[in-house]
């Protein structure tokens, strides 16, 4: 991700409700130690680790003259956390609250300039958040996973393929209720039809591309409801920071990016371009074009 040496990576560890989470702080190397400098917090889709999409972007950022962060939620590679690979929204949402705090309490951040950047489902997870802090005082979205209620049942198969999850995930919460025991399956796969991605998803299952180390490949079926009832469209009229969009009519759900950007009220820019939701996640193609456009949003607006 560094090819040039143009960027510093530091170790970093933050605290969440108690919880130690690990990330990554990415900084130009040309800026000099102890500069107070604006702050990028980098957020990758549902189920993955810093080394995945997240830290792509954020070196990316850094090399583009942007301070940048990139973390494992609870429960989700290096940081700790149980249960593991439990895709709670809420729980993700306040791990991204803490983030801002931690990169508005250290000296080279610029407390007042701290934006954040989503890629997939994490455009769901940080326009919530933003709405709930007006310290994230920018917004951009990479190929926006955005859903809905009515969305969700295209996505899954209509009410039948909704309750069939619903029910699959409150059995398997009372479960770890009773016996602390939580139930897996894989979060990827081309070949197990249970798994909360089937199909041909390369980007997953390519130890090249984000079959990483670090990734585990597994969803805690726990996860469907509160997941399934995730609406993060239902909060875009309640945004407070500038907010820009990235997507493609050829990747996931553009429906959804439509709709919450039509609701936005704040001042806003959705650009079209093309490619596959997976070409946004480490395609050089796609990726450059993608941090050349948020850098020059958040160089407007932070």
């Amino acid at each position: 991700m560094n090819p040039n040496g143009d960027v510093r990576v530091e170790g970093v560890v933050l605290p969440s409700e108690g919880v130690d989470l690990r990330g990554d702080l990415y900084r130009p190397a040309s800026q000099p130690a102890g500069d107070a400098s604006p702050a990028v917090l980098v957020v990758g889709s549902w189920l993955t680790v810093k080394e995945q999409m997240a830290g792509r972007y954020a070196a990316g950022l850094a090399a583009r003259g942007l301070t940048a962060l990139a973390f494992d939620f609870r429960g989700y590679g290096a940081s700790k956390g149980d249960p593991r690979s439990f895709e709670s929204p809420e729980r993700k949402i306040t791990d991204i609250l803490n983030a801002v705090d931690y990169l508005k309490s250290r000296s080279d951040v610029d407390a007042s300039r701290v934006g954040a950047l989503g890629i997939c489902a994490g455009a769901g997870y940080i326009a919530v958040a933003g709405t709930r802090s007006p310290q994230i005082r920018s917004v951009a979205m990479v190929a926006p996973w955005l859903h809905d209620a009515s969305l969700v049942q295209d996505i899954y198969g209509g009410p039948d393929g909704i309750r069939e999850r619903m029910d699959l995930g409150e059995a398997a919460r009372e479960k770890f209720e009773a016996t602390g025991e939580v139930d897996y399956i894989p979060a990827a796969s081309d070949t197990d039809e249970r798994a909360a991605m089937y199909g041909p998803f390369d980007y997953y299952l390519q130890a090249d591309r984000g079959a990483v180390p670090e990734w585990g490949n597994r969803f805690a079926v726990m996860s469907w409801p509160q997941w399934l009832t995730f609406d993060p469209i239902a909060v875009a009229p309640d945004c407070t920071a500038p907010t820009f969009m990235l997507h493609s009519p050829d990747a996931a759900v553009p429906d959804g990016a439509r709709r919450f950007h039509e609701a936005l009220t704040v001042p806003k820019e959705l650009r079209w371009t093309t490619g596959s939701q997976f070409d946004f996640y480490d395609q050089e193609p796609t990726v450059g074009p993608a941090l050349d456009s948020v850098r020059a949003h958040f160089e407007r607006t932070l």
